[in-house]
């Protein structure tokens, strides 16, 4: 007999990368082995909260930008995790109330928390696509005519923290090429990513040979590799930087490069 509780499809048991990011964060939406999953990667990369931290800071100036400079108005944040402070929504409409904003994920918690916490403004809309980043043509078939999206004018696409999730190099690629080629010219992309490359060397084998705490959902890439899949975009300057050194805000803390482990663009598609 099958279930319509989507609780009842939550296997707390195993370590989720949506809690486990949550923890990082310091949130509440997450349990005992997502702990133990978290505390076992800092326990090999003691600063994973730092880069965690420094990502969903990159996530908000990026939007601010977009809204601000870019005259942006339309998002579509895919793999947006659980919902905590300065969700995309919140940071655009702040910025212009008439934003609009699709949410996709295709985890049940972040679907039921979304649709719960996600509310947007009077003049703007937000909405929630159950979907896997993988499959890039279903969320464009929800982004139907009349819908919250119109793809006929500029949207920004936000891969932020999702593309390392999967493991093949043909189908990320695909995936993001596939989202893009559907966005007119003035469009954005939006990218962060894991990567090894500024890590010691022990860490990286640690993390390798680790396998059950981290390399099992994650899939860290190097700087050339993250950089593909900008192909054919315009870089937003600073181009691809660490996330911390992208626009940081005036008077942010300077932060080791060794302290991160994600790379953030933006590109405009010409």
């Amino acid at each position: 007999m099958t279930s319509n509780d989507p609780f009842s499809l939550i296997d707390t048991s195993v370590a989720h990368p949506a809690r486990r990011y949550d923890y990082w964060l310091g949130g509440k939406d997450n349990f005992a082995a997502d702990r133990a999953s978290g505390d076992a990667i800092e326990k090999i990369y003691p600063h994973i909260r730092t880069s965690a931290q420094q990502n969903r800071q990159f996530l908000r100036r990026v939007v601010r930008y977009l809204v601000t400079e870019a005259g942006i108005r339309q998002f579509l944040d895919v793999g947006t995790g659980l919902p905590t402070a300065g969700n995309t929504h919140e940071v655009a409409q702040e910025v212009a109330a008439e934003c609009r904003i699709a949410y996709v994920d295709n985890d049940p918690l972040v679907m039921v928390h979304a649709r719960a916490l996600l509310t947007s403004s009077a003049q703007g809309k937000t909405d929630y696509i159950e979907a896997d980043v993988r499959e890039p043509r279903a969320i464009l078939a929800s982004t139907a005519p009349g819908g919250t999206l119109d793809l006929t004018q500029p949207v920004a696409v936000l891969l932020v923290a999702v593309l390392h999730f999967i493991p093949d190099d043909a189908v990320a690629e695909a995936a993001v090429k596939t989202l893009v080629n559907a966005m007119v010219p003035g469009s954005y992309l939006v990218v962060s990513h894991a990567t090894d490359d500024l890590m010691a060397p022990d860490s990286v084998q640690a993390l390798a040979d680790g396998g059950h705490v981290s390399r099992a959902d994650t899939t860290l890439r190097s700087r050339k590799q993250v950089e593909g899949f900008f192909a054919g975009l315009d870089m937003v300057e600073p181009g691809l930087q660490i996330v911390s050194k992208w626009r940081p805000d005036p008077g942010a803390e300077h932060l080791p490069d060794e302290h991160m482990s994600v790379y953030g663009g933006v590109g405009r598609v010409p």
